[in-house]
């Protein structure tokens, strides 16, 4: 399915490491790819967001203020591309590989253990039967120190969960998330 355009761009192997063009020798990264029973998504370079504390103000899912969240810019080190998300804070990407879930597929997204041994946690985000798009992914920094999170590596793992088809899918009801684009995402009610 995957192969079919279930994921796209799609790696059917997990790739550990990558050559750039006119590097010798290939660098390591935090793996992405087809996995034993999963699928390990990459973090796109195009947006990341960060919540501010903005005094007097209150997050409000039901009238989300986008004045809460404040870009962060991407650095770039020698190979690598990476954006910084402080201690102790809740940050938002988005995916580069584009889902297509077929109808009789629900995926849970989870966080990887290379993340989670530095103290970031991913918010576990389904992506239900029929939905399309590219997920908004949210992260926590429960570490007392600044954390990177790496663009175009591998930043959570995608679970398959197969059944019947379902009898209202997501693209039926009209989910509110349904063709997100290669952006965050807000709250919406």
């Amino acid at each position: 399915m995957a192969q079919k355009g279930m994921i796209s761009p799609f790696e059917q192997s997990l790739i550990r490491k990558v050559q750039k063009d006119g590097d010798s020798g290939a660098r390591p990264v935090i793996s992405y790819g087809l996995s034993s029973y999963g699928y390990d998504i990459r973090l796109s370079s195009a947006e990341f967001r960060i919540f501010r504390h903005i005094p007097g103000t209150i997050v409000d899912p039901k009238n989300f203020n986008p004045q809460n969240l404040e870009p962060t810019r991407l650095h770039a080190d020698g190979n690598d591309s990476y954006f910084i998300l402080p201690a102790h804070s809740y940050g938002l990407g988005v995916a580069l590989e584009r889902l297509n879930v077929p109808g009789n597929i629900t995926v849970l997204c989870i966080g990887k253990s290379t993340y989670a041994r530095c103290g970031i946690i991913a918010n576990l985000t389904p992506a239900e039967a029929a939905w399309r798009g590219h997920l908004t992914l949210e992260f926590s920094n429960s570490s007392s120190a600044d954390c990177r999170i790496y663009a175009n590596e591998g930043v959570v793992q995608l679970l398959f969960l197969e059944g019947e088809p379902c009898g209202i899918s997501y693209e039926t009801r009209k989910g509110k998330y349904q063709d997100q684009a290669e952006i965050v995402t807000l709250a919406r009610v």
